[in-house]
């Protein structure tokens, strides 16, 4: 959504789809050691004093011209429906990232204080519709599409937040971080990331029947756009053909509106007439919601975003440990092995295990006893790692309050919601 693209159309010499699928493979999976790792966090933004109030426009932008002046270690966007985005830059180790993006929050969190704006992290606003802040060529064809096949879109674009983890695609050759079992288990591990931590149970101030409603809502977008690739064969070959077979959102224009093709691939649009430029493949690849996106490396998606200041840093803690960590991804990849006969053939989300994650989050007997024996595995990992105590111990106090009980942080505003106690 705020990913760094030009609204113009640049790079115009065409591509043939033979052109295209040869430049995915070359920039999708950037093989070798892990040894890097990177997260996007988006917030909601409200009234400081009250969080199910929306800020007035006026108000928002500027505030975020205020934010702009800052120096900043993280990319500081804005998506569609002024929800706010800290991207880090790929940092050496956990730690690194962490200690970064935790500064860069400060500092934004002071400047959005004195200007009467609070931040929270929910997966979907719990209170209130989707109403647009940014109106940008881009955005307009983007609703105009996502239209067609029903609201989800709009939600997407304007009520949702998410903590995205970016790590690297792993070795060439084959192993616990080798990039064919990174790219297989992600697909399988996002299952019991999605349940462990699903915190979206409301919409409209009403329970929606989901823990992860954000998560039921990319699902549900478009399967052709938010789905998964087959996971059989060659991950390099499968993500090509994915992007080449995807429906083209939008077709930049140099001014004045965006096109908004109807039923037209990637793969007609390179075969058409007046073919896409290398810059058109690099915004369509952007138009691609899949729960794990390649881009030279895997950017986790799945993740609802997390209550309090440092929510955030737990699912970057546990995820990074299960991945970059040879023993925990070894666990990892034993426990979530079984969870595949319960996928099926169906591309993730839209798959039983995916559906019951978002539904039922850690109640689910299979999904609990998964993310249990994960959750140990990337306790006993982030000392190798070099994780800090308090990194270490909020990853402790997480899995007691949640993982340990077979609950997520959804369960609590539902409790709030019905005026209930919640459990300590």
């Amino acid at each position: 959504m705020s990913d760094s693209v030009s609204d113009c159309t640049e790079h115009r010499s065409a591509v043939t789809d033979a052109e295209v699928e040869a430049l995915v493979r070359g920039i999708c999976f950037k093989t070798g050691p892990p040894r890097t790792v990177g997260v996007e966090v988006e917030w909601l933004v409200h009234e400081l004093g009250e969080p199910r109030l929306p800020v007035p426009p006026e108000r928002l932008r500027a505030a975020y011209a205020a934010l702009r002046t800052l120096t900043l270690s993280s990319a500081l966007t804005v998506e569609p429906g002024g929800q706010l985005e800290l991207s880090s830059a790929p940092a050496a180790s956990l730690m690194e990232c962490v200690e970064s993006v935790r500064a860069d929050l400060d500092a934004v969190r002071s400047v959005l204080r004195e200007a009467g704006i609070g931040l929270s992290g929910y997966g979907q606003d719990p209170w209130n519709p989707p109403r647009r802040f940014l109106h940008e060529p881009r955005y307009d064809a983007m609703e105009s599409y996502l239209d067609r096949t029903g609201p989800e879109g709009r939600s997407m674009m304007c009520s949702s937040a998410s903590v995205q983890v970016c790590l690297d695609a792993g070795y060439e050759e084959p192993g616990a971080l080798g990039h064919g079992r990174r790219w297989w288990m992600a697909h399988h591990l996002g299952a019991v990331l999605v349940a462990a931590f699903a915190n979206s149970p409301l919409a409209a101030g009403r329970p929606t029947g989901l823990r992860s409603t954000r998560q039921s809502l990319w699902a549900a977008m478009e399967p052709g756009r938010s789905s998964a690739p087959p996971l059989d064969g060659d991950p390099r070959a499968s993500w090509a053909r994915h992007v080449m077979d995807a429906p083209v959102m939008c077709v930049r224009a140099d001014s004045g509106p965006w096109g908004v093709p109807r039923g037209m691939s990637f793969r007609d649009w390179s075969r058409s007439a007046h073919p896409p430029g290398r810059g058109d493949l690099d915004y369509h690849l952007t138009t691609l919601f899949p729960p794990i996106r390649p881009r030279g490396h895997l950017e986790f998606r799945m993740i609802d975003a997390q209550p309090g200041d440092d929510g955030w840093i737990v699912p970057l803690a546990v995820t990074t440990a299960l991945f970059d960590d040879p023993e925990a991804a070894e666990t990892a990849y034993r426990t979530v092995k079984p969870l595949a006969e319960r996928a099926g053939s169906l591309p993730a989300p839209c798959n039983p295990l995916w559906e019951a994650a978002a539904r039922d989050g850690l109640a689910d007997p299979e999904l609990h006893e998964a993310a249990v024996l994960c959750f140990a595995a990337a306790a006993r990992a982030l000392p190798r790692l070099g994780a800090g105590t308090a990194v270490r111990r909020a990853v402790a106090a997480f899995t007691d309050r949640y993982v340990a009980r077979g609950r997520c942080p959804a369960d609590d505003l539902l409790l709030q919601f019905h005026g209930k106690d919640i459990p300590t």
